[in-house]
């Protein structure tokens, strides 16, 4: 059942009477969770990355997302043409704290933090965090949805891949897990950006046994971001929708911070109007992983991320309660 959005919503502290620079640091200075009587949409993070297989460091990713945050303007979205967080409660609800040292602990800890917070609010987007963190928030929306949903995966990568080293849990296996647990729709999902080469021929054959499309990023060269984004409306339907984004869909140029970056990707500019193309559709949560800050130049990444983030708050704006 959908819940009615707030009427009288704790809006951010303004940019025009205190410097973006100061300031509490939630993302985009919103109120704290527990200072808010309801909330439509949570943002958490999930500071986890024992499931990385090359460069770590996205344990460090919700920090620098919020902290890339202040950058942003967020009173009126003219593309959307909604205030987002005049029309809907916001709030930062911290971390879930998971165990850094036990992949099987963490999953479960991020499957009750998640379950939890559903249960609180109409709506979480998550900061990661590598991408196992997939996974248990596609339980937890399994328990609130009352069934799969419709996943759509922005990434360089399948992220369907059986086991890496024998772990069958890291952050390029959340999707095929995800797939035999029957979490997503098999009719209504895709992936999108996907680019470079892979480990076998099987990789895009087993991808497609699971119901997977893929927009390839190659396919961006030929077909402007409209059409891109209608052939995901048109896969979705009116499917509760569950957006996972993987920073690494950018090219390195605009994300250079990521743990597994591969070249000829997505711009921020193709990104993010995709992402406005997907207005009206029925987003029900989202993530936003693999920020690794440490690989970072002036923030480049982080304030992509944070900045999709923040698209991500006025798709929930334009959901029709």
């Amino acid at each position: 059942m959908k819940k009615e959005r707030n009427k009288n919503p704790v809006q951010p502290i303004s940019g025009t009477k205190v410097p973006r620079f100061a300031g509490p640091s939630t993302f985009a200075r919103l109120p704290e969770l527990r200072d808010v009587e309801s909330c439509d949409v949570a943002i958490v993070g999930i500071p986890f990355d024992a499931g990385t297989s090359y460069r770590a460091g996205a344990r460090f990713g919700p920090m620098s997302i919020r902290q890339a945050s202040r950058h942003l303007r967020t009173n009126y979205h003219p593309s959307y043409d909604v205030e987002p967080f005049k029309v809907q409660q916001v709030a930062d609800a911290g971390d879930i704290t998971c165990n850094p040292f036990n992949i099987d602990e963490a999953i479960k800890q991020i499957e009750e933090g998640a379950t939890e917070l559903l249960d609180k609010v109409g709506g979480i987007i998550s900061l990661g965090g590598d991408h196992t963190i997939a996974l248990p928030l596609l339980r937890a929306i399994n328990k609130m949805n009352n069934g799969p949903v419709a996943l759509v995966h922005f990434d360089a990568h399948l992220d369907t891949w059986d086991t890496y080293f024998g772990a069958p849990y890291t952050h390029g296996t959340p999707f095929r897990r995800a797939r035999e647990e029957n979490l997503f729709l098999d009719d209504a999902s895709m992936h999108v950006g996907i680019r470079g080469p892979l480990y076998s021929r099987d990789d895009i054959k087993n991808d497609e046994e699971f119901g997977f499309k893929i927009i390839h990023c190659d396919e961006f060269q030929t077909q402007g971001t409209d059409k891109i984004a209608e052939r995901i409306r048109k896969r979705v339907g009116n499917n509760p929708l569950y957006l996972s984004i993987d920073i690494d869909v950018l090219d390195p140029a605009f994300a250079p911070g990521t743990g597994t970056p591969e070249i000829a990707g997505m711009t921020t500019r193709e990104m993010v109007n995709v992402i406005r193309g997907l207005s009206g559709l029925n987003l029900i949560s989202a993530d936003v992983v693999e920020v690794s800050p440490a690989y970072d130049h002036a923030e480049v990444t982080s304030l992509a991320a944070a900045t999709i983030v923040y698209e991500l708050t006025n798709l929930f704006a334009k959901v029709k309660r």
